[in-house]
């Protein structure tokens, strides 16, 4: 039977505990608590008032909605009282999500909006997104982009009902567990990308510089496989030198209950993942150091991950991601902890595979290859913009120089010859016609020098210049009053 504080812990501790998410296997660091106590006596600590755990981030993206729905629905007594009360496997299948209905309008109300604000936050990501892939003209369907977020039931946006808290619980619980894996896979990738570019390094160098290069790269392999025997995770031997070394104890006095207490930092009765990790600093001094070339720290903490999972593994018998005392002191009685196998340390133990390794670098090869031919289109699309800039450009010039030179004429007042209204008709000045006629006169004129023409001829010729022009063929056609205008302007010389 599970105590009310366990189940109170494991919603509020196995929920939210682990860490933030790795980017770019930038691994959370964690050193042992340093104790102070009487180095000569030890004595059990004193019982102290339950607290409630401080928050721990899980590194979910949807860690702050979590932590939030937990924090309200333990203010209402009687969803409180519930959780006490119940096994921490109804928990997980859902059951004490139906207890929802029988919380306070309060507290639903701000669960209804918790909610609300949730669902805008992941719309306004996948606006985002498209935005960031060029899609500022596609309708988003934000309903249908929704249904990836599978804790929480998007097709009701606005309110908090039991189904959302039932898919909360279920899905903290599976990307928990989760979590390991994809630590491990991040440190596999960062492995394989360490020795692809040590490879890639080497085909740069000449055969003088790269044997060095191999010398040197096997020298530091076995420096740092030089080390201290490191004792097997959880073990009597391994826990005895933590009572040692770190707490200052005598190992003849080492016992566990007391060893439990000195290191359940936070005394709520178990031992979470963290306080697991911290017992293995000592061993992993042994192999790492900060200083050392040879010693890389990412690796460190994945080393410190395998010794945490494999004491989980050994002591945690419920699977409930933390080890309680009694968990603790049924696991000091095994013979495994008594008399443990020898621990197998990353260097011994490759994190890739050849042909994972071989899979890593064609999917690499095919990356490159996508990226230049992206950057190949992209110099296109760059040289098709920078063409269209200069015919702009050079149309921009043009309309300039028109401009300009409408405004010069603008500016010297040159007016467009006036017009002459005959039947509706405009006319040009009569001037400029009769300009083109005198040029056909003395062209004709040179002609009758060879053969003279008639007179009848020449008014032929001249009828049919003004009928081009649309106008009369004779002065007497002319309206009143321009006849006589008509007649001057031929009479002059």
């Amino acid at each position: 039977m599970r105590s009310r504080t366990h189940n109170k812990m494991y919603w509020s501790r196995a929920l939210l505990a682990g860490w933030a998410l790795l980017l770019l296997v930038q691994l959370l660091c964690l050193e042992a608590v340093p104790i102070s106590i009487d180095k000569t006596k030890v004595k059990e600590p004193e019982k102290t008032p339950e607290e409630p755990p401080a928050s721990v981030d899980t590194g979910l993206h949807y860690d702050r909605y979590l932590r939030e729905v937990i924090d309200f629905l333990e203010k209402d007594q009687h969803f409180r009282e519930k959780l006490h009360n119940t096994d921490m496997e109804d928990i997980k299948q859902g059951k004490l999500a139906k207890e929802l209905d029988f919380v306070s309008h309060h507290v639903r109300t701000k669960l209804d909006e918790l909610k609300r604000q949730e669902v805008n936050r992941l719309r306004t990501l996948i606006k985002a997104k498209q935005d960031l892939e060029g899609g500022n003209d596609i309708a988003v369907d934000h309903q249908a982009l929704l249904k990836q977020f599978e804790y929480l039931n998007h097709m009701n946006p606005h309110t908090f009902e039991v189904d959302d808290l039932d898919r909360l619980i279920k899905s903290a619980t599976k990307d928990l567990e989760n979590y390991d894996k994809e630590r491990h896979d991040e440190f596999k990738k960062y492995e394989m990308m360490k020795e692809h570019d040590r490879r890639e390094h080497l085909k740069t160098l000449d055969e003088d510089e790269r044997k060095k290069e191999e010398e040197h790269y096997e020298e530091m392999r076995k420096k740092h496989a030089d080390h201290p025997k490191v004792n097997h995770p959880g073990s009597q031997n391994q826990l005895k030198e933590v009572w040692e070394e770190a707490d200052g104890l005598d190992p003849e006095d080492f016992d566990p209950k007391t060893f439990f207490n000195l290191h359940d930092t936070n005394g709520d009765g178990f031992f979470d993942e963290q306080e697991l990790e911290a017992l293995f600093t000592k061993e992993l001094e042994k192999i790492y150091d900060p200083t050392n070339e040879e010693d890389d720290m990412v690796e460190m903490e994945e080393e410190r991950l395998r010794m945490r999972e494999h004491v989980m593994n050994e002591v945690d018998s419920n699977k409930d991601r933390l080890v309680s005392l009694d968990e603790f002191l049924v696991a000091t009685k095994k013979k495994e902890f008594l008399e443990p196998d020898s621990w197998e340390t990353l260097e011994q133990n490759q994190a890739y595979t050849d042909e994972e390794m071989r899979e890593f670098e064609e999917h690499l090869a095919q990356q490159e290859h996508d990226l230049n031919q992206k950057a190949e289109d992209l110099k296109k699309q760059r040289d098709e913009l920078e063409r269209q800039q200069e015919q702009l450009n050079a149309q921009k010039i043009e309309l300039q120089q028109a401009v300009e030179h409408m405004e010069r004429l603008k500016s010297q007042k040159v007016e467009p010859p006036p017009e002459v209204q005959v039947e509706g008709n405009a006319v040009p000045e009569m001037h400029k016609l009769d300009n083109q006629l005198h040029l056909e006169q003395e062209a004709q004129q040179q002609g009758h020098q060879a053969a003279p023409q008639a007179p009848q001829e020449h008014h032929e010729q001249q009828n049919h210049v003004l009928t081009q022009h649309g106008l009369p063929q004779t002065h007497q056609d002319l309206p009143p009053g321009h006849q006589e205008a008509a007649q001057g302007q031929h009479n002059l010389p």
